[in-house]
């Protein structure tokens, strides 16, 4: 019993370990710019959550613009990115230039005909129906949209997490296994036996 919800336990921190890393650590598409747009959004929801901050210097509103950068794939998939500063706050991506990021993008608006390909640098996850966006942090442009993208940071970063993770794992499950193991056997053997006894008596009556 102890040991089942050990593990749900285990289970379910890892799933917001891997999906919090998920939302947080820096993706890269090749996207053709197709416009610019500024939506009026109201933030008193509960996916207030998976927005950043206002503008710094800017004071918290419920209702106020949101930057969407609208692009397409080299696919033809669509894309939609919001362009919002995320100051001094998590993620720590320190982004304060998000209107210079939106001039960059409405300069570089091309058509299907005469593409002009950019590789856009954002995080978080895109819902339409909880009418999410990932967050831009930079646009750069690319010569060819086939280029394969290496996530190098992501993989240096997981390394190093995955190192201290170990560490504290190996130190823990030491820690489990001398002081908390006995315990947990000790209150699953008294469990049976009460169970046994309890089965007993209404055996005899």
């Amino acid at each position: 019993m102890f040991r089942l919800i050990k593990w749900i336990l285990i289970v379910f921190a890892l799933l917001l370990v891997v999906g919090g890393l998920h939302y947080t650590l820096p993706q890269r598409d090749i996207v053709r710019i197709a416009g610019t747009e500024i939506l009026r959004k109201d933030f008193s929801g509960w996916t207030r959550i998976f927005y950043a901050q206002a503008d710094s210097g800017d004071n918290e509103a419920i209702n106020r613009d949101l930057r969407l950068i609208n692009a397409v794939r080299p696919n033809g998939d669509v894309s939609v990115y919001r362009n919002e500063d995320t100051g001094f706050g998590w993620p720590p991506y320190f982004k304060l230039d998000s209107q210079n990021l939106q001039a960059e993008a409405t300069d570089a608006v091309s058509d299907k005909e005469n593409p002009q390909w950019y590789v856009i640098r954002h995080y978080g996850w895109r819902s339409p129906f909880l009418s999410i966006y990932p967050n831009a942090v930079s646009l750069k442009p690319i010569a060819d949209p086939n280029t394969r993208l290496i996530p190098w940071f992501n993989i240096v970063v997981l390394l190093i997490l995955f190192a201290i993770f170990w560490a504290i794992f190996v130190r823990v499950r030491r820690f489990w296994n001398r002081r908390v193991d006995p315990v947990l056997e000790q209150v699953d053997a008294s469990m049976d036996e009460t169970r046994e006894k309890v089965g007993g008596w209404f055996s005899k009556k």
